[in-house]
């Protein structure tokens, strides 16, 4: 028994020197993966995005003239060659850095192209706008295809990571198995549990790094295993962190949200109009108004509910639009009406102007009359008694151009910019300052977004504010 034993021990310690340092190859072979392989697969996919922005901003700019798509440009442009950058310094083959030498040379020559093409725009000088399209377009396809060859690359290097380390999980699983039905010959139940520990780590590994080149990211490790795999399962729970936290973060707003609080209050709500409607006997003045103040209040924590709910969809990209075409006219008569006790309680003048000769528009009426809601209901809120809120359309070449101009305080020129942002007033100090979520504005620059247009802000403190929004036609 004790030779046995002693075979055993020599078994053992065999094995575990052999899996440890199988295991530290995988760890090796995984890491460069992880660190060289996937990140350049990332830059890839990134600086395509970037070419296409700025392709994407540049003819938006030569179209419009607007300085804020050239902004737009530069930014993505910055953003393109930091990531290469980026990738050139990850770049492990020469083909690789040959590939991506040719992407900077075509890139340079693209910005070249924008900037000859700019300076004519600027000048306002006759030049060749469509040969200057068509070699800016040759470009792009050009760098498009670079990074595509970049990334087929990039993934047979991965493939035959892959390939190498399925062989090296055979061979060792090989290895243990023979030591094993060697060790049962002297202690079988052992030999079992020694080959058990062993083997059932490693084929884990081996069939998650599989999954990992197959872009198979759900499933968390869960090892009960050395340092060594311990580190590196944690590597890849760290690359299925964020897809699980995002689906966890969706399923757990919407379901507290839905359930949690909207049918509760939604419940409070009809118990109040019940009592205000003497379902529970005859109640004082007094308490009726009392009554009244909580049925406004809840219907406000509804609203505020809705709002977080629309917000948190928009920004997951979950909300669903229906989009038909209409025209803008009976949604702002809509607008209007609804906020007509608001109007009269502060005698405010409101006229709409310019909106017969608009092209009709491809939207989602309901999410257009929210947009519109807010805006105009905004303007009336920070309008002082007896002022004037003017809402207006007219056609811009191929979008239409609504703003609502109030006579209100107006704007600090540092808010502009945040305004949008949620949770951000708009409203200024002292009589003006009144109460709100701070999400309709960001819920307007969501949904504009979403068709296709933008929405901005322009005002000069003590002279009023004007919100506008253009949409596609």
């Amino acid at each position: 028994m004790m030779i046995s034993y002693l075979v055993i021990f020599i078994l053992v310690m065999a094995v575990s020197s052999y899996a440890i340092i199988k295991i530290r190859q995988f760890n090796k072979v995984t890491r460069y993966i992880l660190a060289i392989d996937n990140r350049i697969l990332q830059y890839g996919k990134k600086l395509a995005d970037s070419i296409l922005s700025q392709s994407r901003f540049e003819r938006k700019f030569i179209l419009t003239k607007d300085q804020a798509f050239y902004d737009q440009f530069l930014s993505s442009k910055e953003d393109f060659l930091k990531m290469l950058t980026e990738a050139f310094r990850l770049a492990d083959t020469p083909y690789k850095k040959e590939t991506l030498n040719q992407i900077k040379k075509e890139f340079e020559g693209y910005q070249s192209q924008v900037d000859e093409e700019v300076k004519f725009v600027r000048a306002k000088q006759d030049y060749p706008r469509k040969r200057y399209e068509n070699e800016k377009e040759k470009r792009v396809d050009s760098i498009l295809e670079g990074l595509e060859s970049l990334e087929i690359h990039s993934q047979q290097d991965i493939a035959q990571r892959m390939e190498m380390l399925g062989e090296a999980g055979d061979a060792a699983r090989k290895m243990v198995i023979g030591m094993a039905i060697t060790a049962m010959v002297l202690v079988l139940m052992t030999s079992f549990f020694i080959t058990r520990a062993i083997t059932r780590p490693l084929k884990i590994l081996v069939d998650k790094t599989r999954d990992i080149s197959d872009g198979i990211f759900e499933s968390q490790l869960n090892i009960s295993s050395p340092p060594e795999v311990l580190e590196l399962a944690k590597a890849f729970n760290t690359m299925c962190e964020k897809l699980r936290v995002l689906d966890k973060m969706k399923s757990d707003f919407f379901s507290s949200m839905s359930h949690e609080l909207r049918t509760p209050l939604t419940s409070i709500k009809e118990g109040i109009s019940l009592l205000k409607d003497g379902a529970g006997g005859t109640i004082p003045d007094r308490q009726k108004r009392l009554l009244t103040i909580l049925t406004l209040e809840t219907k406000r924590l509804i609203e505020l509910v809705n709002s977080l709910l629309d917000l948190s969809k928009m920004e997951a990209g979950m909300m669903t639009y229906n989009f038909e075409k209409g025209s803008l006219i009976p949604l702002i008569e809509r607008a209007m009406i609804e906020i007509v006790p608001l109007i009269e309680s502060k005698k405010i003048h409101l006229e709409r102007k310019g909106f017969e000769a608009l092209t009709p528009l491809r939207m989602d009426s309901e999410r257009v009359l929210q947009v519109l809601r807010n805006l105009i209901g905004n303007a009336v809120k920070f309008t002082p008694e007896g002022g004037r809120v003017t809402i207006s359309g007219r056609q811009v070449n191929q979008a239409v151009e609504v703003s609502v101009t109030d006579t209100g305080p107006g704007i600090p020129p540092e808010k502009l910019t945040t305004i949008f942002d949620k949770y951000q007033q708009v409203g200024g100090a002292g009589s003006y300052r009144m109460k709100g979520t701070g999400l309709g504005l960001s819920i307007a620059k969501h949904v504009i977004s979403s068709h296709g247009g933008r929405v901005w802000a322009e005002s000069k403190p003590g002279e009023g504010s004007a919100f506008i929004f253009v949409l596609p036609v």
